[in-house]
């Protein structure tokens, strides 16, 4: 749940790759559950590519040219994870209580 006056970032970007944010304390609410359909699917992603990387990786015969495709696949999803990581702490930030 967002604090009040607190924004969501969201797991993808807008027009010129700017983020985007959601305004809500609904965390029921279609676009709430939208972004976090959309970080799940990102997330796993991520896990799954990890998993090729390492086989191909192992590989001593590997393809340069997979393994540049791979590396371009990791900084996409190395960007979609941190987004996510960094949407989620402030979700977490604004849950926790306040010390004075």
């Amino acid at each position: 749940m967002t604090a009040p006056n607190e924004l969501r970032l969201l797991p993808w970007s807008g027009p010129e790759n700017k983020p985007c944010y959601l305004s809500t304390d609904d965390t029921e609410g279609y676009m709430s559950r939208l972004a976090d359909n959309v970080e799940a699917v990102q997330l796993g992603t991520a896990a799954q590519l990890l998993e090729v990387v390492s086989e191909t990786l192992d590989d001593e015969d590997a393809d340069p040219i997979e393994l540049r495709r791979l590396g371009h696949a990791l900084t996409g999803a190395l960007k979609d994870v941190l987004r996510v990581a960094v949407s989620r702490g402030h979700l977490l930030a604004a849950d926790e209580p306040h010390r004075v």
